[in-house]
C-alpha cells in the first residue's frame, strides 16, 4: 500500500505539501496541487479519513439540516449542494429533522455536528433561540437556504414576491373567487416559507378588495395527496372558486387531479397555479412561478466552500430570480356551465 511519503517522492515535494494539497488548503499552488493529485492517483494512495481529521481538525463533512428529505424541493437542494461539494473533496452529512407530523420537527442538537462536520447548511429551518446559541458556540461556518438569518450568509428566493406574482396572475385574468392551498404550521418558527406565501396571498387579495373564505383555504400538508383530499371537499361544496392558487406545485397537482375527477375542466372551469416549477410541472401542464432549486443548492455549496476559508461576508443575502411560466392551467374567467354549475359557482 502506498504511503504519503511515496506520493511526496513521486511529486517531488515534501510530505507536508502533500498533506496540504490533499486537504485542499490554500497554501499550495494550483500546479503543485495538480502534480500531487496526479501522483496520488497513480499510486492509488488514499489518506485515512480518521487520521486526516486528527491532524487537520477537519472532517471534510458538511452537515445539511433539512426539515424533510423525501420532498422534491429539499432533495433537489441537497443534490445541488452535494454536486458542488464533492468536486472539492467534501461530503454531505444529512440531518433530517422530520417529525411525526407535518407541523413538528426534531430539535437541532450538538451531536449532529460535534467532530462530524466542518460547516452547517440549514435548509429552510429557522433555528429557535437555544438552537442558534448552540450553533454559534460551535463556531462553525453556517449558510442558510430559503430564509434569512442575521449574521449568516444565505441564498433564497423572495417567497412573498413569488406568491404575489402567482396571485396577481389569476386576478389579472379576471378571477375574483379564488381559493388557496397551503397550510401554515402551528409554530411559525418551524418553517418560514408557508407563512410568507400565505401572508403574501392575503395581502395581494386585500389590495384588490378580495378575500378568500375560510372554507376555501386548504389546510393540507404540502403534498399532492393531501391537497387532493382537501380539494375533494372543496369541489363537492355548493359554492366553488374559479381559481385555486397553490403555495407549491405538488399541492397544485393534487388540486388539478381532484378537479378533474369531479368533472371540472382545468382551466375551463377552474384555473390552477403553483409555485416551484417542479420536475413534473411541464408534464402536468401546470402554470407556475419558477425558481431554480438546483441552482440554490449549488450556490449554497459554493458559499460554504468560500466560508470555510473565511472568504464570505456574513451578511451576504443572494436572492435568486423567479419567472412566471404559463403552461395552460390558467385562463381568463368566463361563463362556465359544467355539471350544473353557474358562473357564480353555485349549483343549479
Amino acid at each position: 500500500m502506498s504511503t504519503i511519503g511515496d506520493v511526496a517522492r513521486a511529486a517531488g515535494v515534501s510530505v507536508a505539501t502533500v498533506s496540504r494539497a490533499l486537504r485542499g488548503l490554500d497554501r499550495v499552488s494550483p500546479a503543485t496541487r495538480d502534480r500531487v493529485l496526479k501522483a496520488a492517483a497513480e499510486l492509488n494512495y488514499m489518506a485515512s479519513p480518521a487520521a486526516t481529521s486528527l491532524v487537520s481538525g477537519r472532517t471534510r463533512g458538511i452537515a445539511v439540516v433539512t426539515p424533510y428529505f423525501d420532498r422534491w424541493f429539499f432533495a433537489t437542494v441537497v443534490s445541488g449542494i452535494e454536486k458542488e461539494l464533492r468536486d472539492k473533496g467534501y461530503h454531505v452529512l444529512l440531518c433530517d429533522l422530520e417529525g411525526h407530523t407535518f407541523d413538528t420537527r426534531l430539535p437541532i442538537t450538538q451531536s449532529m455536528f460535534w467532530k462530524r462536520a466542518d460547516g452547517i447548511i440549514l435548509l429552510n429551518v429557522p433555528p429557535d433561540a437555544s438552537e442558534r446559541a448552540l450553533i454559534d458556540r460551535l463556531g462553525l461556518p453556517v449558510v442558510t437556504v430559503g430564509n434569512r438569518q442575521p449574521g449568516w450568509p444565505s441564498v433564497r428566493i423572495d417567497d412573498r414576491a413569488a406568491m404575489a406574482l402567482a396571485t396577481r396572475h389569476v386576478i389579472g385574468l379576471g378571477h375574483r373567487d379564488i381559493a388557496y392551498a397551503g397550510t401554515v404550521p402551528g409554530s411559525i418558527t418551524h418553517l418560514q416559507t408557508p407563512y410568507d406565501r400565505r401572508e403574501a396571498f392575503t395581502a395581494v387579495m386585500r389590495e384588490h378588495g378580495l378575500a378568500c373564505p375560510t372554507e376555501w383555504v386548504l389546510e393540507c400538508d404540502w403534498t399532492a395527496v393531501g391537497a387532493m383530499e382537501h380539494a375533494d371537499r372543496l369541489f363537492t361544496s355548493g359554492h366553488l372558486p374559479t381559481a385555486v392558487v397553490a403555495a407549491s406545485d405538488e399541492m397544485a397537482f393534487g388540486v388539478m387531479a381532484s378537479a378533474r375527477r369531479h368533472g371540472l375542466d382545468v382551466p375551463g372551469d377552474v384555473s390552477v397555479i403553483g409555485i416551484d416549477d417542479h420536475v413534473y410541472s411541464d408534464i402536468m401542464g401546470l402554470t407556475t412561478v419558477r425558481q431554480d432549486v438546483l441552482a440554490q443548492g449549488r450556490r449554497a455549496g459554493r458559499i460554504m466552500l468560500d466560508a470555510l476559508h473565511g472568504h464570505v461576508d456574513p451578511d451576504l443575502d443572494e436572492v435568486l430570480g423567479i419567472t412566471l411560466v404559463d403552461r395552460g392551467s390558467t385562463a381568463p374567467v368566463g361563463s362556465r356551465v359544467t355539471k350544473g354549475l353557474t358562473t357564480a359557482g353555485t349549483r343549479t
